[in-house]
C-alpha cells in the first residue's frame, strides 16, 4: 500500500536511504522470511536472477542487516537471516508505515480506507504474490 501514495513512498525511501541500503536491497530484504530464507526462494520472490539476488545479499551482509547460516533441513544449503541490525531496520520500517496508514485511515475515513485496503490486497495478488 505504501506505493500508493508519493509523499509516503518517499518517506520509506529516506529511511531507506538513510540506513544506507538501496531500493534494490530492500526489494531482497523485506523478503528474508523470519526464520531465515534461501537466496534462490529469495531472488524468485524479488523477481530477479540468483546472482542479482545474491550481489544484494552480499552487501546487506557486509552493512549488518543480514548473515548466511547453515540450513538445518539440508547441510549443502545456506539461510539467509536477519541480524539485529536488521531487525532495527524492520521495527523502524513498520513504525513509519503504520503512521502513514494511520494518516490514510484519518483522511478516508474508517469505511473508505477498509475499502481501499482490501482493493490494494486483491491487485497484490497479481502485481506480487510473494508478498507477505
Amino acid at each position: 500500500m505504501v506505493r500508493q501514495s508519493t509523499a509516503a513512498w518517499k518517506r520509506v525511501v529516506e529511511i531507506a536511504s538513510d540506513a544506507g541500503r538501496t531500493l534494490a536491497q530492500c526489494r531482497v530484504f523485506q523478503r528474508v522470511a523470519p526464520d531465515g530464507s534461501r537466496l534462490t526462494d529469495l531472488a524468485d520472490q524479488a523477481q530477479m536472477s540468483k546472482q542479482s539476488a545474491g550481489v544484494l545479499v552480499d552487501q546487506l551482509e557486509r552493512l549488518g542487516y543480514v548473515r548466511r547460516v547453515p540450513d538445518p533441513t539440508d547441510g549443502r544449503a545456506r539461510l539467509i537471516v536477519i541480524e539485529e541490525r536488521g531487525r532495527r531496520a524492520v521495527e523502524v520500517a513498520s513504525a513509519t508505515l503504520d503512521e502513514i496508514l494511520s494518516e490514510w485511515k484519518a483522511y478516508l475515513g474508517t469505511r473508505n480506507f477498509a475499502l481501499l485496503h482490501q482493493i490494494l490486497d486483491q491487485l497484490r495478488e497479481i502485481t506480487d504474490p510473494y508478498a507477505r
